[in-house]
């Protein structure tokens, strides 16, 4: 879809539309859909930058961050214009973003106070080491019960905290009540609405069941959550449900603060607003990324799942309104909360950190390629990165023990993020354009893939354990996966330094024992 196509007569009339602010770890997108049909109307995408100050960190500028949904908006609007689309027919706009990239700013200034640390961040490790350390039994799941999660780098309590104790600023911020936290939905949300003039300090259940600090089973930030990272419950944003009306937009906000503001703060004349300026849009809905890709793949129902191919690789299946704990290294999270009256419905996860961001490590790292276009040229190679990020899945064993292997679905649209928050934002409360009805939802067109490797055709093979030799029966698919475990180990701890030929030192770097993608 490359959102410039042809004008017709038939889209002039189009009825109402949703868009959806995609904001993701490596690129922002704007996306216009019509709520009728599902169709993907026009886009816009932005690449965001990411810094490395040191090795491991992962940074990103949240003025950029905001500045690239600004381009993306505009320069959506203006193809609707070029398609003769009545911009003033968006009813309502969704926000789904990169999870657990952790923010603060200054509510009095609205000026950032250190830049977004981004998910894959490892600068916390020491601060992980010292919180387990003080659990009882050193265990990294002592939180599990009340968040889903183990203690780790991924999640934003750690990188809160580590701003906390590290960047100036922030300290003395959170001392003098002028700190905000939030995720990317939340610094968007609030900027969107007025910023430090009355914007919306808010998140939704999605994204605070991505912290550490939220109960995934009262739905609450829980103080004692928040003593165990010692982190004042002020500086957290509200938690609302996945789709009801957040606040109001408007871009020349400047000359309407104070009707964004009633808006905002005054539920009861809302309706009186919207039909006095019809440009203004309101923000209906916000889904952390894997949630939105999971309404958008339209698994409403209790054993369906998802799994989608970005920056990294995220499997969530729905296992309806009552948590599941996992045995075997799954994440419990709040799949969504289509309401504020409705329920909560609950996710098993498997994470993998690393997937699409191997070609950007090939390209930046090794060197092997200059651009991600080159891989289409080299077959085996690109056979390669797609067989290691398969077989990094094996989290899949866990969400399916019966053996069954269910045939897999891939949509013919592949917008699905952005599809699920704009359905969120359409179905929410006062606005009511999208129904999410099952009757009713316009199914997205599909591939499907059914296995092709038979669970019972077996191979023996010799494996040496304790001295002695053992035969083991294998499926095809556990000795690929014993295969590819054993290249990774043989491609493990060679960082080293030699000399290159223009006689400096140089470090090459490999993958090093202990490093994974996924560390659950």
């Amino acid at each position: 879809m490359n959102g410039t196509m042809a004008a017709s007569s038939s889209r002039i009339m189009l009825g109402p539309l949703v868009a959806a602010i995609d904001q993701g770890t490596s690129s922002t997108r704007f996306l216009v859909f019509n709520a009728k049909t599902a169709e993907l109307l026009s886009h816009h995408q932005v690449e965001i930058k990411q810094s490395f100050p040191k090795e491991g960190w992962v940074e990103e500028d949240p003025k950029e961050i905001l500045q690239s949904v600004y381009e993306c908006m505009d320069r959506t609007c203006e193809k609707l214009t070029q398609l003769n689309i009545d911009i003033s027919n968006i009813k309502a706009i969704g926000v789904t973003n990169q999870r657990e990239t952790t923010l603060v700013w200054d509510k009095e200034t609205g000026e950032p106070l250190y830049n977004a640390i981004v998910w894959l961040d490892l600068r916390t490790q020491s601060t992980v080491e010292r919180l387990i350390n003080k659990t009882p039994g050193k265990n990294k799941n002592h939180l599990k019960h009340k968040t889903g999660l183990p203690i780790s780098t991924y999640f934003s309590a750690v990188k809160l905290r580590w701003l906390m104790d590290n960047v100036d600023k922030v300290h003395e911020a959170v001392l003098s009540h002028r700190a905000m936290f939030g995720t990317v939905d939340s610094w968007l949300i609030w900027c969107l609405t007025g910023g430090k003039n009355g914007g919306v300090h808010c998140t939704d259940v999605t994204n605070a069941s991505r912290t550490m600090l939220f109960n995934i089973h009262s739905m609450e930030w829980d103080p004692e959550l928040c003593t165990y990272f010692d982190i004042p419950m002020e500086i957290l944003p509200r938690v609302r449900s996945s789709s009801e009306i957040y606040g109001l937009m408007f871009q020349l906000s400047a000359l309407f603060l104070t009707e964004i503001w009633a808006f905002n703060w005054y539920p009861h004349i809302r309706g009186e607003i919207i039909n006095t300026f019809p440009l203004f849009k309101i923000i209906t809905s916000c889904l952390g990324d894997q949630s939105a890709a999971l309404v958008g793949q339209m698994c409403f129902k209790d054993g369906q799942a998802k799994n989608t191919y970005g920056t990294g690789c995220f499997l969530l299946k729905n296992v309806g309104t009552k948590p599941v704990m996992s045995d075997h290294g799954l994440l419990t999270t709040v799949a969504y909360k289509l309401g504020r009256e409705q329920p909560a419905c609950y996710a098993l996860e498997g994470s993998v950190a690393i997937a699409g961001a191997v070609v950007r490590w090939l390209k930046d790292n090794l060197g092997i390629i200059q651009t991600a276009t080159e891989l289409g040229s080299n077959s085996l190679l690109t056979l390669e990165l797609l067989m290691a990020v398969t077989l990094f899945l094996r989290f899949l064993d866990y969400m399916h023990r019966t053996g069954n292997r269910a045939p897999e679905v891939k949509p013919s649209m592949p917008e699905t993020t952005a599809l699920g928050a704009a359905m969120a934002a359409g179905a929410a409360e006062g606005v009511s354009v999208w129904s999410l009805n099952p009757a009713d939802i316009t199914e997205v067109t599909s591939e499907k893939f059914e296995p092709q490797i038979n669970p019972e055709d077996t191979d023996v093979v010799l494996v040496v354990q304790d001295e002695s030799v053992v035969l083991l029966h294998l499926s095809e698919s556990e000795l690929r996966y014993a295969r590819w475990k054993k290249a990774v180990q043989r491609a493990m701890n060679w960082e080293t330094t030699e000399p290159v030929n223009n006689g400096n030192a140089s470090s090459i770097a490999c993958a090093r024992g202990g490093e994974k993608g996924a560390s659950f």
